[in-house]
């Protein structure tokens, strides 16, 4: 993957998608369009030739996840589009959804490493090979993270039934 030269030319090549991926984790176009903006405000005093759409997409998924974390924002969007409690993925675990609630949950309680697995896999209908590509991992790893992810579900779903 190329980097883009500068802000300008890489907002304009990378910026669609950015916002969409945004906008899936989100379920708000206004916030992931503001996710995306800031992310190059920030960006243009420090910009540097290797930045490439990998880093951008790593980018967007850390400010994503800060804003899910957010109890205040999380609020915020369910109040204001009750469809983003809406189911966003499955995860293999007798087909339980993972909703905006249970995302939430699982942020607090994993570290950026495994939401970004997380992220990757139930939101972005990732393989195991393709997010070990995009994160420079072995595909082990992610399995690992994956095995994780599974436990905290579990635990979750047992503190739920006390």
């Amino acid at each position: 993957m190329e980097a883009a030269s500068d802000p300008r030319s890489a907002y304009r090549a990378f910026g669609p998608a950015l916002v969409r991926k945004a906008e899936r984790m989100l379920h708000s176009r206004e916030d992931a369009i503001d996710v995306v903006h800031a992310l190059f405000a920030d960006l243009i005093p420090t910009w540097t030739s290797d930045v490439d759409l990998p880093y951008l997409y790593r980018a967007v998924t850390n400010r994503c996840l800060n804003v899910v974390r957010d109890r205040g924002t999380r609020a915020r969007l369910l109040a204001r589009q009750p469809a983003a409690a809406a189911p966003v993925g499955r995860v293999p675990l007798d087909d339980e959804v993972v909703g905006l609630a249970l995302l939430a949950a699982l942020a607090d309680r994993l570290d950026d490493a495994h939401m970004q697995v997380l992220v990757c896999r139930f939101l972005d209908d990732m393989t195991q090979d393709e997010i070990a590509e995009h994160l420079g991992v072995s595909r082990k790893t992610v399995g690992k993270r994956l095995d994780r992810i599974r436990d905290v579900v579990t635990a979750l779903r047992g503190e739920d039934a006390s």
